[in-house]
């Protein structure tokens, strides 16, 4: 089985990620590089390839909130040929605050990665208990 440290560690060879569908508010940005910021496999750019798209920092939920366990819908199953889910890694958008207390992720939004297939989206989840802006360290699911 694939463990979230050798997940991270072979994710550190993937140069570029494809979006099934841009993000929402990003209908030019379909291909992203997914950067590795720090040694321990916490921190990660998601640069968009658009040379003007997005930048954003991204980290695996699962490190600061292991109780995120979101469905995922089987068309994002499909869409994104997803067979297994040892393939499957999934990533929040921080928000940086002025202080590491105040930075926040969003649960609610999360972008699911096939690392066999280097395809992704952002799926925005219909579950009320999951935070748009939850603290990065702390609970983020109501």
């Amino acid at each position: 089985m694939l463990t979230m440290e050798t997940a991270v560690a072979e994710l550190a060879e993937v140069p570029v990620i494809d979006l099934t569908h841009p993000m929402p508010g990003f209908p030019d940005d379909d291909r992203f590089a997914l950067i590795r910021l720090d040694e321990q496999g916490v921190l990660f750019g998601f640069r968009s390839l658009a040379g003007t798209g997005p930048d954003f920092v991204v980290v695996p939920p699962g490190r600061f909130h292991p109780e995120y366990a979101p469905e995922i819908a089987d068309s994002v199953v499909d869409d994104l040929e997803i067979v297994t889910a040892d393939d499957v890694l999934l990533f929040a958008v921080v928000r940086p605050g002025r202080t590491l207390a105040e930075t926040t992720i969003n649960l609610r939004a999360p972008i699911v990665l096939n690392t066999t297939t280097q395809r992704a989206c952002q799926v925005i989840l219909e579950d009320p208990e999951l935070d748009v802006a939850a603290p990065l360290l702390g609970a983020g699911i109501r």
